[in-house]
């Protein structure tokens, strides 16, 4: 026994003279490189987005006390009308997200680089760009000229622009995926859409289920602001009330959307828990 403790304090000194390897200087001058470019455009944007003015938050805080003061007495007076209009902006959101994932599937498997050539994947990139660069607002205004007034212009809007959405989150996770199963498809010979079915569906599909779980969320709370541009749901009510100053039922429509996106926050999250 004395003599392992004679050799381990032997050794300590050994053990502590080992030099621990430096990463190569390129390597820190790449990752320095990258925080002062963070910096630099930090700077860059400090006077465009008027940053100076952030201080108003501080010295003007009893201006914001007075505005929130009137959202302190809700009216429910109309409640039956108001969660009813939000039960219609959820059927808009479970709608507009099953018509994203229906179609944003398809062109999440052209987009990932590890299914479908280069030549194939940046078209459909691009598109899906330009389907997240637009607003779910403008897609509503463009639809509601065409179908009229009503929740189905909301739901148009809200999955065209969630197509874009889902099929960047969606491709991914295909391109993360395990390539061992879908080679051992095609070694037996197996065809693409084998591949696809079997290889890579399987793997991706936890993923994609939380994904979707999570663009339904997000949907709700997008579908609340469509009524402004007449596209159905509890927006409309929300606009009307705001730009008539009636600050008590909009605290009360405010309360109601609150409550509902807590409600599947909850439920969403026993589902993930479910489907992992």
């Amino acid at each position: 026994m004395a003599n392992a403790t004679t050799h381990s304090r032997n050794s300590a000194p050994a053990l502590a003279g080992i030099e621990v390897p430096q990463p190569p200087l390129l390597a820190r001058a790449q990752g320095w490189l990258l925080w002062v470019v963070l910096a630099a455009l930090l700077v860059w944007s400090w006077g465009p987005a008027e940053m100076h003015k952030a201080g108003g938050l501080i010295t003007d805080w009893r201006n914001m006390a007075e505005f929130g003061a009137a959202f302190l007495k809700p009216n429910f007076y109309e409640w039956q009308a108001y969660v009813s209009e939000m039960v219609e902006t959820v059927q808009m959101a479970i709608w507009g997200t099953a018509l994203a994932v229906f179609l944003g599937v398809p062109f999440a498997i052209v987009s990932s680089a590890n299914v479908c050539p280069q030549w194939v994947v940046q078209p459909t990139r691009r598109l899906m760009d330009a389907f997240r660069a637009i607003n779910e607002i403008i897609f509503a205004l463009l639809f509601v000229v065409a179908v009229g007034l009503g929740p189905i212009a909301g739901v148009l809007a809200l999955a065209v622009h969630n197509i874009g959405i889902v099929a960047k989150l969606f491709s991914e996770a295909v391109e993360a995926i395990d390539p061992r199963p879908v080679e051992g498809i095609r070694a037996t010979g197996g065809t693409r859409l084998q591949e696809v079915i079997f290889g890579i569906i399987p793997q991706v599909m936890p993923l994609w289920s939380s994904f979707t779980l999570y663009r339904f969320e997000t949907n709700v709370r997008s579908a609340t602001v469509l009524g402004i541009v007449g596209a159905g749901g509890i927006g409309q009510s929300l606009y009307e009330c705001i730009r008539s100053f009636q600050y008590a039922e909009t605290a009360a429509i405010v309360i109601i959307v609150v409550l509902t996106v807590i409600l599947i926050d909850i439920m969403s999250a026993v589902l993930r828990r479910a489907l992992v």
